[in-house]
């Protein structure tokens, strides 16, 4: 039953643009002031005595126990997930500052294999859980009102009985879990270590993908092309990686009964498969009046007959493409925030103050972005490459919204304070809508106004069309990978075989744009993690409808929701607000949202 916190999927640092004022710093004293802090040896020590200990006293006496006794034994274990999770917190964080570092990597891989050691006893208590007969925990729980506050996180627990294995087995992938983690480092480091080259310019990853985003042409076609060069001269080992984890998984989804390769995920999420094909089918029939509409008119906006990729995030020739510093950037989420409740606003102020946001482009750091929620009892770090641009301040509202999600869900502790990966992405995509709603306010002119709402339709193509996209390419891939060992170049096709779909006739793809599934994290990180992104989005666009329709009392249902973390499933959730995500018309009410913003910017060319 073992939880570790994973992120949710993100002095003034020297990097980055000097016009973008002081970038903040991971401060990661909250956890643990240095690899050989005492605090931290101590607490490697207190792992393997309560592992061993809780082993000796509960296994093979499960059924045994009285109502307090089985909520003893889940304090216990939250006890050890909370210790776990802070030593791994810890060493994690440090590695994605940076990733090429050598003796960070030792620590963080020194660290997974000592407490997948001394967890590897815990092993037999969900295996021991999923035994019990139903009715015998429904007496249990009918005995301790406490003990039936962890109803929720036993059910999903209890959702893996058909594909549990033997305790044996169990035992052995547990161990084996290191192996799997070997692979994401290598993609992790390959990615990092990447070089490109750009007009005499040596960047990172980062710093090239952001060219993209350039109001140059040429500058941007020249970062497409050099994105393309530098992934094709590393595709075997992003291939290999790819293929390896692709295989393990489907080892593991055989020998487990997994009926298709998606359904641990929708387990883990807590969502039913049938909620999310509707999702994907619904923004799929949608592509054609979202994407497919939206690109033909930045191709006419552009002056182009062709799109090229290159030309997917450019500006509007008529968007000044002025930087946002840290400080303007910072005050715009705050104003949305606090003009929502000033108890976000309150929530937020302290990642700015207290050193838990890691802002600036460096050298070895990790690319994307994340919020971290370590443990319940300290709090959670947001990291951001900052490179001064409007989305910059978009993701920084993201990440920030997971970041105020996390701090209401830990009073739920440990294990019912996490969050699915469908529901981790409301608060993050909402923060979003609220900082754009108040853009969208100071816009003193129909051009701003234009701006602002291409640019919101963009990150919605890019968080709905774009990751069901990627979604769809996952399945392929790993529905092929089934049937044998993929080339580059199959891997190549796959990823072709959803963009013209996705992107529409607007568009022509460049020789290389092939090899861009290469540098997704998500894929070997978290397998089908995509989607959520998608649900998020439709989730928080058919919640900001109500919150528009009727906003007296919405903001303190919002916020029991937030502090709800995984405690009820999404039905329960969204019923106060009179939404279900099971009804088929509502991802039709959620991609409205996009469709009415591209029918304003067509009404704008009239």
């Amino acid at each position: 039953m073992l939880t570790l916190p994973h992120p949710t999927f993100d002095a003034n640092a020297s990097a980055g643009d000097k016009n973008l004022g002081d970038l903040p710093e991971w401060d990661l004293s909250d956890l643990y002031t240095s690899e050989d802090a005492p605090e931290l040896a101590r607490d490697l020590k207190w792992l393997q005595t309560a592992c061993a200990g809780f082993a000796t006293d509960y296994e093979g006496r499960l059924d045994q126990l009285t109502a307090a006794e089985m909520l003893d034994c889940i304090h216990r274990d939250e006890a050890i997930s909370n210790i776990a999770g802070r030593i791994m917190s810890y060493a994690g964080l440090r590695y994605h500052q940076l990733t090429t570092d050598g003796g960070r990597t030792k620590f963080l891989s020194d660290c997974q294999e000592k407490i997948t050691n001394y967890t590897t006893p815990l092993v037999f208590f969900s295996l021991e859980l999923n035994r019990l007969e139903e009715g015998a925990l429904e007496t249990l729980y009918s005995e301790n009102a406490d003990l039936a506050r962890y109803r929720p996180v036993i059910r999903r627990i209890r959702a893996m009985k058909p594909h549990q294995l033997s305790d044996e087995l169990e035992k052995f992938l547990h161990d084996l879990g290191v192996v799997g983690d070997a692979w994401e480092r290598l993609f992790d480091e390959t990615i990092a270590g990447l070089s490109f080259s750009v007009d005499g310019e040596t960047l990172s990853i980062e710093g090239t993908l952001n060219l993209l985003t350039e109001q140059d042409r040429a500058k941007r076609a020249a970062a497409a092309h050099e994105l393309a060069r530098v992934f094709g001269e590393n595709i075997r080992i992003f291939s290999r990686v790819h293929n390896t984890a692709a295989k393990e998984k489907e080892v593991i989804d055989r020998w487990r009964k997994m009926p298709t390769a998606q359904t641990g995920r929708h387990l883990s999420n807590d969502v039913e498969p049938e909620v999310v094909e509707a999702l994907r089918d619904a923004v799929v029939a949608a592509y054609p009046k979202l994407s497919h509409r939206y690109y033909e008119l930045k191709r006419k906006w552009l002056g182009l007959d062709k799109m090229q990729v290159w030309d997917r995030n450019a500006p509007l020739p008529i968007e000044d493409t002025k930087t946002v510093d840290w400080a303007s950037a910072r005050e715009t989420v705050m104003q949305a925030y606090s003009g929502f409740d000033p108890r976000m606003g309150e929530l937020a102020a302290p990642f700015f103050d207290k050193g838990w946001i890691d802002a600036a482009v460096k050298p070895g750091k990790a690319p994307g972005a994340f919020a971290h929620p370590t443990v319940t009892n300290v709090h959670p770090y947001v990291m951001l490459n900052y490179l001064g641009k409007p989305r910059d301040v978009m993701t920084l509202a993201h990440e920030l919204g997971h970041g105020v999600h996390q701090v209401l869900a830990a009073d739920q502790g440990e294990l019912l304070s996490s969050t699915p990966l469908t529901l981790a992405e409301t608060a993050s995509v909402f923060g979003e809508m609220l900082t754009f709603r108040k853009m969208l306010e100071g816009a003193g002119t129909d051009l701003e106004r234009k701006v602002l709402l291409a640019g919101k339709v963009e990150d919605m193509i890019n968080t709905v069309v774009r990751q069901i996209a990627f979604y769809d390419f996952e399945c392929k891939l790993h529905a092929a990978r089934r049937k044998g060992e993929l080339t580059p170049d199959d891997i190549n096709a796959l990823w072709m075989s959803v963009q013209g779909e996705s992107l529409g006739p607007a568009f022509e793809f460049m020789p290389g744009y092939e090899t861009f599934w290469a540098y997704i994290p998500h894929f070997v990180h978290s397998p089908f993690y995509v989607y959520a992104y998608a649900f998020g989005d439709g989730l928080v666009n058919a919640l900001y409808a109500v919150y528009e329709e009727n906003p007296e009392g919405f903001q303190d249902k919002y916020f029991s929701m937030l502090k709800a973390g995984g405690s009820l499933h999404h039905k329960e959730l969204l019923a106060p607000f009179g939404l279900d995500a099971s009804d088929p018309k509502f991802w039709d009410k959620g991609l409205s949202m996009i469709s009415g913003f591209i029918d304003e910017l067509e009404a704008m060319e009239a």
